[in-house]
């Protein structure tokens, strides 16, 4: 079980909701600070002129709502404002979304009644997701649009997605014996005003760059040992002279895979014999190409990243983000901008920049790999057949060079994408949850090339009939993913294999298999 309120909620006990069938429940404590919070703005907003309560919304504040139709009011904003349009956003999303605005709530700082935290944690424990629509928010009152659908969910209306359906959320909210959340004072104000959208994607976009980043790290060992590199360039000399944590983390990292490698090449014993200073022209190379030489480099600024972001989107994630702060215990309302969501937004955009890189490197190993003329090692593009009449890897690299492509131009920063609306009143937005969702697609792309990179891969060892050879942890990825994966040698569609080896890197802990993890432990941020 994993409580919300009264505690800083971490990625980890957020991955456990979202992956591992973990239920959530509420810390009393905080749930009686959330009923103080109420209490307060119930007896402080009486005969007071206070924003969204008794006000119009943004540039509409200047009108004064009478005391007979401020609920109504609520209910105004909320049905307004439910105008997303595109896809809906996965029901993984929506729940990321749902958990991430709880956890704000939860502060007691937003005035709402306490059955609006409770209704949450029913519909986030039954799997039951209201339909977001990618298109909307400007991330500068939060995530307006995307948040005013988790609202008319809230309140009955709409529809929800369960069990991978779509239902009219009073039909759902019937079977679980579910009562809509009532409108008391400013419900609808604080579910929409916040970057929990934004915030909830981004939680889920560090998870995944994470598990991207651990299988960067092996692929890039595992190209290394198959074309018998050297190991000065991971070694812990090497490296350490460069003052970097996430260098030194990764160079560790491909230690720790490569260990026992009968492939992995000692340059001492290989390139410093006397007998070689006699050769005027050396048949080996005497240094790697830079996507297998230069890896802690490439990769040490991933880890960096990846690390910085998830301590702003994990901070944002157990903040107060929607406006006004309600104070009780300091007797007072704060009008502000706390939702304003350039934390996320300038993260994502470093992050998907950062992953795109990562895909950059893969594509070129893989290259490497296909490229005869390159490597002098394997036959064309890995074919195991009849050169010429066989294909092999051929048709794959089209594939995995496009979607690198694409991610090239999703990474063009959305934060500076800045467009004054609401009357101007919204004159410096984030465009946050766009550059979050776009970071999404950037990571599911990547997979996609390291997949195509990993199927790459065990064709060639199979070429090599080197097994026994490999080192213990790079011997159980390819007895893993062979599963999924068989070797192939005539031609055949490989779209299907594709997605069996896309979902086994999503699925598949590198810990698991090999001992090595980006994590350093299970409870510390990755810093």
């Amino acid at each position: 079980m994993i409580v919300a309120g009264g505690r800083m909620f971490s990625l980890e006990d957020f991955a456990e909701l979202l992956f591992n069938g973990k239920s959530l429940t509420l810390d009393t404590t905080a749930v009686e600070k959330v009923e103080a919070s109420y209490r307060f703005l119930q007896h402080f907003s009486k005969e007071k002129l206070i924003y969204g309560i008794n006000t119009g919304f943004g540039p509409m504040a200047q009108y004064k709502i009478s005391e007979d139709r401020i609920l109504e009011l609520q209910y105004n904003l909320i049905r307004s404002h439910s105008s997303g349009s595109g896809a809906v956003l996965p029901a993984l999303l929506g729940k990321a979304v749902m958990i991430a605005r709880l956890n704000s709530l939860m502060q007691g700082h937003s005035g709402v009644h306490p059955e609006l935290v409770e209704l949450l944690k029913e519909m986030i424990n039954n799997d039951i997701t209201p339909c977001i629509y990618e298109h909307g928010g400007v991330g500068a009152s939060g995530d307006l649009v995307q948040l005013a659908h988790l609202a008319l969910s809230l309140i009955g209306e709409g529809e929800v997605l369960h069990e991978g359906k779509m239902y009219p959320t009073a039909e759902i909210f019937k079977k679980f014996n579910l009562k809509p959340a009532s409108i008391h004072i400013r419900e609808g104000l604080a579910v929409l005003n916040g970057t929990s959208a934004m915030t909830g994607i981004g939680m889920l976009n560090v998870l995944g760059a994470k598990k991207l980043l651990n299988w960067s790290i092996m692929l890039s060992a595992m190209t290394n040992e198959i074309v018998e590199a050297y190991d000065d360039h991971f070694s812990h000399e090497l490296n350490i002279v460069k003052h970097h944590k996430g260098q030194n983390r990764v160079a560790a990292m491909m230690r720790d895979v490569l260990k026992g490698s009968k492939m992995i090449r000692s340059r001492s014993e290989h390139l410093y014999r006397a007998d070689n200073i006699q050769q005027e022209v050396f048949e080996d190379k005497v240094q790697e190409y830079y996507s297998l030489r230069c890896i802690t480099q490439v990769l040490g600024p991933v880890y960096d990243t990846i690390a910085h972001a998830e301590r702003i989107v994990v901070d944002e994630f157990n903040s107060v983000n929607d406006n006004p702060v309600v104070d009780h215990e300091n007797h007072n309302i704060f009008h502000g901008g706390n939702f304003h969501g350039d934390y996320i937004s300038l993260e994502m955009d470093k992050l998907k920049t950062t992953i795109t890189k990562l895909s950059m490197l893969s594509e070129r190993q893989l290259n490497y790999l296909l490229n005869n003329k390159l490597n002098q090692k394997f036959p064309p593009f890995v074919n195991l057949g009849v050169l010429g009449l066989n294909f092999g890897m051929q048709g794959m690299q089209f594939t995995a060079t496009s979607t690198v492509a694409e991610n090239q131009t999703l990474s063009f920063p959305m934060s500076v994408h800045s467009i004054p609306n609401n009357n101007d009143n919204q004159d410096i937005v984030s465009m946050g949850c766009n550059g979050a969702l776009m970071t999404r697609k950037v990571i599911n792309n990547s997979f996609e090339v390291l997949a195509i990179q990993l199927m790459t891969i065990v064709q060639a060892i199979d070429y090599l009939q080197c097994v026994p050879r490999l080192s213990p942890a790079t011997k159980a990825v390819y007895q893993s993913v062979r599963q999924v994966f068989p070797k192939f040698v005539e031609d055949s569609p490989r779209y299907k294999e594709l997605e069996k080896v896309v979902t086994y890197l999503q699925k598949t802990d590198t810990t698991a298999l090999s001992g090595t993890t980006l994590q350093e432990s299970k409870t510390t941020a990755v810093h």
